[in-house]
């Protein structure tokens, strides 16, 4: 019966998003907006602070990232979306945009059922992101903004799965399908999602890759960073429930780091973590 149900929820969202015309989940709509300026080679900080301006808790969380410890080593703090948008960037928008779909989310209705999991979820979330952002910039030397946006998305297709699974009540009493539902499909479901949303081949690339298991001789490429800090982030904060999945290897991180290197990058990511959850997080 459950795996019926498991059938039947990817046969709709294949449909969904094999279309010409996407329905993009309410929770996404300012995601959507947000890209569709951002595509806009015209585009100039005052007509995005405009679209921002009209989101009070976009408003909010790019303020406050802009004063955050990791955009602000100055210590002078701002007060208006304008001025904000111009200390962290056009392209961090697009990370708060993400950041605030997933939180409206969480916080809706038909995401009690996933409280536990939810929590993990964000918490790996920050995580990632964090870790991404130092990867790139200690020693994949790529853009450090982008690479924190994958790690802030790489596990949207878990959102979205647990979204479309809280309208099948028996499917969600059901942990263990529920949790290999999650596991199996978050990727790829991810990646079909980010590419209805029109996101970088790159982003869709390491978004897609980073649950596949390989070798990593040297971290280089923005999939090697996410897959990367993906495994790092399962030893201190994973989603995973180990008694449905097993512990996640994390092996190969003895391949890349001695002990002292890793515990330096996970340190140094502590703090981005902080910072990025009280910036995103509310």
């Amino acid at each position: 019966m459950t795996s019926q149900l498991t059938f039947k929820i990817l046969e709709d969202i294949a449909r969904d998003l094999s279309s010409d015309e996407v329905t993009f989940p309410t929770f996404l709509d300012i995601t959507f907006q947000v890209r569709t300026a951002l595509k806009n080679p015209n585009l100039n900080v005052e007509q995005l602070a405009k679209l921002v301006g009209a989101e009070p808790l976009m408003s909010a969380k790019i303020i406050r990232m802009a004063n955050s410890v990791a955009m602000n080593p100055s210590g002078r703090e701002v007060a208006d979306v304008k001025t904000a948008i111009v200390r962290v960037g056009m392209e961090a928008v697009r990370t708060v945009s993400f950041a605030v779909a997933m939180e409206q989310l969480l916080q809706s209705k038909q995401m009690q059922a996933f409280e536990d999991i939810s929590k993990r979820l964000w918490e790996h979330t920050a995580h990632v992101a964090a870790l991404c952002r130092v990867l790139a910039r200690k020693l994949a030397k790529i853009n450090g903004d982008e690479a924190m946006f994958a790690g802030l998305v790489h596990d949207i297709g878990v959102f979205y799965l647990m979204s479309r699974a809280a309208n099948f009540p028996e499917l969600v009493a059901d942990k263990a399908e529920l949790h290999a539902l999650l596991v199996g499909w978050h990727d790829n479901i991810g990646h079909a999602l980010l590419s209805a949303l029109g996101q970088p081949e790159s982003v869709l690339l390491a978004v897609q890759e980073h649950e596949q298991d390989r070798e990593i001789a040297s971290i280089q490429s923005l999939s090697d960073v996410l897959y990367v800090a993906n495994k790092i982030a399962n030893t201190v904060a994973s989603w995973r429930d180990d008694s449905l999945d097993g512990a996640v290897d994390t092996s190969m991180l003895a391949d890349i780091f001695d002990a002292e290197t890793l515990q330096s990058i996970i340190d140094e990511s502590e703090e981005e973590v902080t910072s990025l959850k009280k910036a995103l997080g509310g």
